[in-house]
């Protein structure tokens, strides 16, 4: 389940976006994939992924009223008995009933192959279905993949249907079926005269293959309940990932050797900064009277005739390129978190991450409640953390839950917001608001925040000690206009603001993310193939990582990929708000992503916050740190944390925020745009900064 779970999140985060690949030499045999969808011509600005991977929705709205109604049994009928199943078996039992399972289906797997003439997978199947029966104790176990190392080749009769040409059909979503082509219902049809059980008619039989078959649907309700509530369009991202994962296996990408071992791909860090610095130094500029020569100057900036040098060095890091640095966000986690012998639907699971609450405040009158997540310590007076994440973030990020565990390990409660720039935040909001403008959010993250702490207050009749806020990236750049809010009003009695890498200027934030997206050919026919291979190759990094063969000490993607991946990301947090501003029903066919795909950070700004990018004016006075640097100079309750190879800044933007800021900025050589969030040097300052005082 925690493998299936973790490849999805990484899939919608990571890879439905990459048009480009650093492993070009990757084999990509066509005749073994259905090409229905690879010859359509994109004509929108940005990819229609879903589109290119199930091709044109021709019963979008037949299919969206079926999503609906599938999630509706899911949520009430499946997920409560799910829930008491996870409560009876525990976690090793279920896992062991899985495995056994996955070994009984040997035959639809070994006909697969034989029917796609994969010798190859023949005896890779037959080697596994021997060793697991017999050392494995009839497939409770797997030594096949654990001891032997024999991968499984998880081949399946679509598959087979596939090489012999039959063409996938239309996209279809079929009660309690759910997704599906013609294609895909052929091949569940062959699976189901394959399977063993079938000819087994008897109330036992029939006893088992309904409790196996409640063990194997099981693993699907986290994804479930994370698509339910991560996504303003839950019916689009089903569809996506539905595509990908059909192409995977189709392609046989599953099958292909992407990753064979962890590459440092930079050893020196970045050694044409260096040659820069140099350049614009001078001989006479004292970097050589201080000891310092070419390969020190990674660590420094030029400020005037001198030089900025961070403050904190992360050794060893080894900088790939900040695109690609920053995507080492996903290294900070903690295995604590969802640590138990338990299901994570088991009502006896009490992990960390089971035990954070879900609470609701109501912003204005008429709108949806907006929820909010909470830990607190017994003691109800514990000083206590407010966590504002990333852009487009939800209250449940797994960063602020990671935060959430350090915090609350050191002693604090913990409130984690979602970001002002989510969905959910939006239809809270009055009809109309569409978030953006820092000066204009931060007046409504504080009523939130307001509205937040009378709950508590009220819940628990507490009064917490202090309240310290922690915000990310856009949470950071919101919480330091909230500080500069609650400097000439103080209602919330916030003590101290922690900023971790802020945009110093949103405008050239912006501009960074669209020039990102618009540097690649998007009507190429190779990107279906190219995006299909990099999530192949994302889902062998996590089987790697899980199985402990991989220690990640960086990522294995070129700067390319990494403008892509992030590019993605940033494109279907924007999709999600406009979805909801223009408030599109979710069980109608609809057009608006003819909109989102042709829409970028830019135009969204020009269409929703009337903001004119050739006359800044507005942006600068009410989206820039600059904006609020008598806040800045005067104070001394708050910490900003900037990497200086941050993508999202420029180096002119930090040495000037350093003249402003002074010693309340701590500046890390590298570590791009919170790329440097696992490192042990940074957490010891940040929780250093949250005990002693900012």
């Amino acid at each position: 389940m925690l493998n299936k779970k973790k490849f999805i999140a990484l899939i919608l985060s990571f890879l439905l976006l990459c048009n480009s690949l650093s492993f070009a030499e990757v084999v990509y045999n066509e005749n073994s994939v259905d090409m229905q969808a690879v010859e359509t011509t994109q004509e929108s600005r940005y990819p229609d992924y879903a589109k290119m991977y199930v091709g044109e929705d021709k019963h979008e709205q037949f299919n969206r009223k079926m999503f609906n109604l599938n999630s509706k049994l899911n949520k009430f009928v499946a997920r409560p008995v799910h829930i008491l199943w996870s409560s009876i078996m525990p976690k090793f039992g279920i896992d062991r009933i899985r495995d056994a399972y996955n070994n009984i289906e040997y035959p639809k797997r070994l006909i697969s192959c034989i029917l796609q003439r994969d010798g190859e997978g023949v005896k890779i199947e037959t080697k596994r279905f021997l060793t697991n029966t017999t050392l494995g104790l009839g497939g409770l176990f797997d030594p096949a993949d654990k001891i032997f190392k024999i991968k499984p080749t998880n081949e399946n009769m679509e598959q087979a249907l596939c090489k012999c040409k039959m063409g996938s059909g239309s996209y279809l979503v079929m009660p309690v079926l759910n997704a599906c082509t013609p294609r895909s219902i052929c091949g569940r049809a062959l699976e189901a005269a394959l399977d063993p059980t079938v000819y087994l008619a008897s109330p036992i039989t029939s006893a088992i293959k309904f409790g196996l078959m409640l063990n194997r649907t099981s693993y699907m309700q986290p994804l479930a309940k994370m698509i339910e509530t991560t996504y303003a369009d839950p019916y689009d991202i089903h569809k996506k990932l539905f595509g990908i994962e059909n192409y995977i296996r189709n392609a046989n990408l599953d099958r292909e050797d992407l990753v064979t071992e962890e590459k440092q791909l930079v050893e020196e860090g970045h050694p044409e900064i260096a040659e820069e610095l140099v350049s614009h130094l001078g001989e006479d500029s004292g970097y050589k009277e201080a000891g310092l020569n070419a390969s020190d100057l990674s660590d420094i900036l030029p400020l005037g005739k001198n030089v900025l040098r961070a403050d904190i060095v992360l050794d060893g890091y080894n900088p790939q390129s900040p695109v690609v640095d920053s995507m080492r966000t996903s290294l900070f986690e903690n295995p604590e978190i969802n640590k138990s012998m338990w299901n994570e639907l088991s009502i006896w699971n009490r992990s960390f991450a089971k035990r954070i609450k879900t609470g609701s405040v109501e912003v204005t009158d008429g709108r949806d409640n907006y929820k909010f997540k909470y830990i607190l310590q017994k003691d109800k007076t514990s000083p206590l953390i407010i966590l504002y994440p990333s852009i487009g973030e939800g209250a449940g990020a797994h960063h602020s839950i990671v935060f959430a565990k350090i915090f609350y390990d050191l002693g604090y409660s913990v409130v984690m917001q979602g970001s002002h720039f989510h969905w959910e935040f939006v239809k809270s909001m009055p009809q109309g608001y569409s978030p953006g403008i820092p000066y204009n959010d931060a007046k409504q993250v504080r009523l939130v925040t307001s509205k937040i702490l009378d709950y508590l207050n009220k819940k628990y009749d507490c009064s917490f000690r202090e309240k310290t806020v922690v915000g990310t990236s856009f949470g950071a750049m919101a919480a330091l206009y909230l500080a500069q809010n609650e400097s000439e009003e103080n209602t919330l009695g916030i003590t101290k603001y922690i900023a971790i890498s802020p945009p110093i200027e949103l405008k050239y934030a912006l501009e960074q993310i669209d020039k990102n997206g618009d540097e690649f050919d998007k009507n190429s026919d190779e990107v279906k193939q190219k995006t299909a291979i990099t999530a192949a190759k994302i889902l062998q990094l996590v089987q790697l990582k899980d199985a402990g063969d991989l220690n990640f000490q960086a990522m294995p993607f070129s700067e390319e990929e990494g403008k892509l991946i992030t590019t993605f990301i940033m494109r279907q947090k924007l999709s999600d708000i406009i979805f909801t501003i223009e408030n599109v029903p979710k069980n109608k066919k609809t057009d608006i992503y003819n909109l989102i795909n042709n829409m970028s950070y830019k135009d969204y700004a020009e269409k929703y916050l009337s903001v004119n990018f050739n006359e800044p004016v507005l942006l600068d006075e009410k989206a820039s740190l600059f904006a609020i640097s008598d806040y800045l100079q005067s104070n001394d309750n708050y910490k900003i944390y900037q990497s200086m190879d941050d993508y999202l800044i420029n180096k002119s933007q930090i040495i000037k925020l350093k003249d402003i800021a002074g010693n309340h900025l701590v500046c890390l050589n590298c570590g791009s745009h919170l790329g440097f969030l696992y490192r042990k040097e940074f957490e010891e300052a940040l929780i250093n900064d949250i005990k002693n005082g900012s």
